[in-house]
């Protein structure tokens, strides 16, 4: 279908007649060379020059609360830079991408280049979503007219910026290379009236003159956006046809939209708008929905969600009640942001091991040791005014975290209830979560505190059979393995790990179900 300002206009509620004629006004001054390109979508190659053969990242067919991804189950893991890999110029993805895949993880998050932010944002030194002058590569092409805010010319929102679509598919072929799935952000709210007067979508930085709206935020709502929403319209069908080819990728509609209370008809349309969009081509991509961040209560549980949404993303989801709570929706359950509870590693590494073991599918720690200008490596020394962390460190620890979950029968995972699988033994002040293969023959038991005790002894209610135990410390990311061990079923199995002052994993595999004699064999 093809859209055009005139055609917008006339879809959506009469306004009133001040406003119409105002909305006429600015239509002429828009111009005619603006509402054909509107109108016409244009289409990038959408070629992955990987050529994988694989179809788009997916739900899994047997367990559609975890991905399928190349042909296999799949959590998606990171620690990663502030989203502003694409539109920051000076950011070189290669060395990044180069460098999660070295550390093991398979996930990033970017930012389309609607939003970004001012130098010095969130007390963030080096911050990728703040590029410095000159360096934002925005989706719209430069004007010959000097005066965008943050150095530069101009934009003029009727030409695409070939500039901009070519680093779109270098980016995403960089990310293909190497197994790095791409969440594809394409709005923001506007957090302060400073980053709104840096979008390029602001009149004061494009050509065009459209209607300064009474706030910055006002541009995502279907009915006081204007104009701008057939611009956003448009932005949306020519990134979803440009990146159609590629499997290593999902889109989400908007970053905490949350903030703002930004209108769900307008953040429904934009999820209707992808899904429609792909329609006539060749694939179809999950669409997230960033629902709310933790401690939200009642807006952090979904219910009868628009069928358009496949992955329900949580920010800072520590305890990860957002997935208890969630857990009908039968979809993946992310927690695609944390990284503003100070620099040390153990919130963060406590924070992905009690989600995913609660049964998330997936995790993105926001790591401000990755930056432009040659720390895209991640080795970024961050002051100490930094609200959040990110090291090697801990990129360490989340990897490890991730192989061990991996070394499961992903689709057969579920959580079950700590306190009627662990009968006894969990120290004072420690959490425990505990996730299992629904087979009954693997479990994975962790410890948020043990309480600096020399050893945790617990008691376990497992079936009989033949059991190796491994004792993990999420720290080191050392394990021990222990002779394996018959056991009868008839009463709790004791094990004894050597606990630490943080947190304490242990890794259970049931070896052979059967014993003679045992009801099992019955």
């Amino acid at each position: 279908m093809k859209y055009s300002v005139l055609s917008t206009l006339r879809s959506r509620k009469k306004p009133p007649l001040i406003l119409l004629a105002t909305a006429w006004i600015s239509l002429a001054m828009f111009s005619s060379k603006t509402t054909n390109a509107i109108a016409a979508d244009g289409e990038g190659t959408g070629k992955n020059d990987a050529a994988t053969q694989y179809p788009p990242l997916s739900l899994h067919p047997e367990n559609p609360r975890y991905f399928k991804f190349r042909e296999n189950p799949a959590i998606l893991v990171t620690s990663g830079e502030h989203y502003g890999a694409l539109l920051n110029g000076a950011f070189d993805f290669e060395t990044y991408f180069a460098t999660l895949a070295a550390d093991g993880f398979n996930l990033t998050r970017v930012f389309s280049g609607a939003y970004c932010e001012q130098i010095g944002a969130f007390k963030i030194e080096r911050n990728t979503l703040a590029p410095t002058e000159g360096e934002l590569v925005a989706p719209w092409m430069r004007s010959d007219t000097p005066g965008y805010a943050n150095g530069g010319n101009k934009f003029d929102l009727s030409q695409w910026n070939p500039d901009y679509f070519e680093r779109l598919e270098a980016l995403m072929n960089s990310a293909s290379r190497h197994g790095v799935v791409v969440e594809f952000v394409f709005f923001c709210p506007f957090y302060r009236d400073d980053m709104w007067q840096l979008s390029p979508l602001h009149p004061a930085n494009q050509i065009d003159s459209l209607p300064l709206p009474k706030a910055g935020n006002d541009l995502w709502s279907l009915e006081r956006s204007g104009l701008y929403l057939a611009v956003q319209e448009k932005l949306v069908r020519k990134i979803v046809s440009t990146l159609n080819g590629y499997d290593n990728l999902y889109y989400e509609v908007c970053n905490e939209p949350y903030q703002g209370d930004l209108p769900m008809d307008w953040h429904d349309h934009m999820a209707e708008l992808i899904i429609a969009t792909e329609k006539d081509l060749p694939n179809r991509h999950l669409v997230s929905w960033n629902v709310a961040n933790h401690g939200d209560g009642e807006k952090a549980i979904v219910r009868d969600p628009h069928p358009a949404y496949s992955i329900f993303n949580f920010h800072y989801s520590s305890p990860p009640a957002e997935v208890d709570n969630n857990w009908h929706l039968k979809k993946p359950i992310g927690d695609n942001e944390t990284g503003f509870d100070g620099q040390e590693n153990r919130p963060y590494r406590t924070e992905a091991w009690e989600f995913l073991l609660a049964g998330g599918a997936l995790f993105n720690h926001l790591d401000y040791s990755f930056a432009a200008g040659g720390h895209e490596d991640g080795s970024f020394a961050y002051p100490e005014k930094q609200p959040g962390g990110g090291n090697a460190t801990l990129r360490k620890q989340f990897a490890a975290l991730k192989r061990l979950i991996e070394e499961f029968d992903i689709p057969k995972l579920a959580p079950v209830k700590a306190d009627e699988f662990i009968v006894e033994g969990i120290p004072k002040g420690a959490r425990a979560r505990v996730l299992a293969e629904s087979s009954g023959d693997g479990w994975l038991i962790y410890l948020s505190d043990c309480g600096g005790q020399d050893e945790v002894r617990l008691s376990l209610k497992v079936p009989s059979g033949v059991y190796t135990i491994t004792y993990f410390d999420p720290v080191e990311g050392s394990s021990t393995s222990m002779a394996a061990r018959l056991h009868d079923g008839k009463t709790p199995m004791v094990i004894e790990g050597h606990g630490t002052s943080e947190d304490l994993a242990v890794k259970l595999r049931r070896e052979d179900p059967l014993i003679p004699g045992s009801k099992a064999q019955e």
